[in-house]
């Protein structure tokens, strides 16, 4: 009897536990993932992925960097290794490098200690850990601003944070280019204190940057209005092929002594995609307030996800601390960057050469990884139905997607649905 009784009992139970699901609806897929998805499903040997900004080689193959390859051989070698945990902010010489490779070697605010960072991981965990630390110190109230377009995933974030968003003008599209004049007064016109999110180079999805004298204005309106930036830092390196000049507009805040946070990612320059690479820093007033807001910084990570991984920071601290391997990082940036400068070249050559209607100089004009083609909803929609072709119904495309033998290929399935819907 007393064991019918428990039987009895355990059924309820577990129908109970199921109850707590059982009416659970599918969720949405990422915008990004969900068009991988439909990629990879797709069964026409000659489909063409251009959603996802991941880097591939003119074969359309993963690129794995010679130096991540030499760094690893090396790591390999090393008997002293082992596999215990980082500390909570991550692995000392990953921090200290990285700081250097934002901020610059001559550094004022370096030298002086009023840097603190944290391994995070790669780009996303640096915005999150980034956004939790902004909302321990401004009020709930504070709104963050960010590009019109912007990379989905960053206002998602400042919402888990609590932050509501908002968007600042960023692309004209008449004339596909930056709305310079709209940035900066709707900038101006945010509630004082507000934080700016701003791309440090390379913007995703347009790949439309702000020249060093617009940038110089659009500081001065931040300063002006008291406002606070944050930094994306996804592509340095990546989007001109030199390192110093990507992050031209990240050194020019710090130079002219206004405060500001970085979000790094080494998924992109170092083809780190899956290692999950990446700081979070924070340029303080005082070498006593980096100590201390590092402090908070820590029991932020412990209780999100107590440490980062070990395997992605020591490939990057090989590389960055060997002169030789070092050299050769910036060869391999370049030779990347370069190839997708030159597919940048074909495609609106071919563009021309078709006879396409509407104008095709953006797609050379814009730099990094993603080109903003200006493409409608429909015409995005008949070349994923039509010629098998993947994007994002934004208009995004990955250039890192095109290559010597798919792109005129798909110059010609854009001929096709831009006439179709003239």
């Amino acid at each position: 009897m007393e064991k019918a009784q428990n039987r009895i009992k355990n059924m309820a139970l577990q129908a109970s536990f199921n109850a707590y699901f059982a009416n659970v609806e599918q969720a949405p897929p990422d915008a990004i993932f969900g068009i991988k998805s439909m990629y990879s499903k797709d069964t026409d040997p000659n489909k063409i992925n251009l959603s996802v900004g991941a880097y591939r080689d003119d074969n359309g193959k993963p690129y794995m960097l010679d130096v991540v390859r030499k760094a690893e051989e090396l790591l390999v070698k090393d008997n002293s290794r082992n596999k215990e945990y980082l500390g909570i902010d991550g692995h000392p010489e990953f921090r200290k490098l990285s700081a250097k490779l934002v901020f610059g070697e001559d550094s004022k605010a370096l030298t002086e200690g009023r840097v603190c960072t944290a391994q995070c991981l790669s780009g996303t965990g640096s915005l999150r850990v980034g956004f939790e630390f902004l909302a321990q110190f401004f009020p709930r109230k504070t709104v963050v601003y960010s590009s019109s377009p912007t990379w989905g995933n960053q206002n998602t974030v400042a919402m888990k944070a609590g932050f509501q968003f908002k968007s600042y003008r960023y692309w004209d599209a008449k004339n596909r280019n930056l709305d310079f004049k709209g940035m900066l007064q709707d900038i101006e016109k945010a509630p004082s204190g507000s934080i700016i999110l701003l791309h440090a180079c390379a913007h995703n999805p347009t790949g439309v940057d702000a020249t060093p004298e617009q940038w110089k204005a659009i500081m001065e309106v931040i300063r002006k209005r008291n406002h606070f930036p944050f930094f994306d830092s996804a592509y340095q390196g990546f989007a001109t092929g030199d390192l110093d000049n990507d992050a031209r507009a990240i050194r020019m805040f710090v130079d002219a002594g206004m405060q500001l946070v970085v979000a790094q990612s080494y998924a992109k320059n170092f083809g780190l995609y899956g290692e999950r690479a990446g700081c979070f820093h924070v340029v303080c007033p005082s070498k006593k307030s980096a100590t201390a807001l590092s402090s908070h910084i820590k029991r932020i990570i412990r209780p999100m996800y107590s440490n980062p991984p070990k395997h992605g920071a020591e490939i990057v601290s090989t590389v960055l601390s060997d002169p030789n391997l070092f050299k050769r990082w910036k060869e391999e940036i370049k030779l990347m960057s370069g190839r997708i400068i030159e597919m940048r070249k074909v495609l609106r050559d071919e563009l021309v050469r078709l006879g396409t209607p509407g104008k095709w100089d953006h797609i050379v004009s814009q730099i990094g990884m993603f080109s903003f083609t200006g493409l409608s909803r429909k015409q995005c929609e008949l070349l994923i139905q039509k010629h098998h072709v993947y994007l994002l119904y934004n208009g995004r495309i990955s250039m890192a997607g095109l290559n010597s033998k798919n792109v005129k290929r798909f110059a010609k399935a854009v001929d096709h649905v831009v006439r179709e819907t003239e």
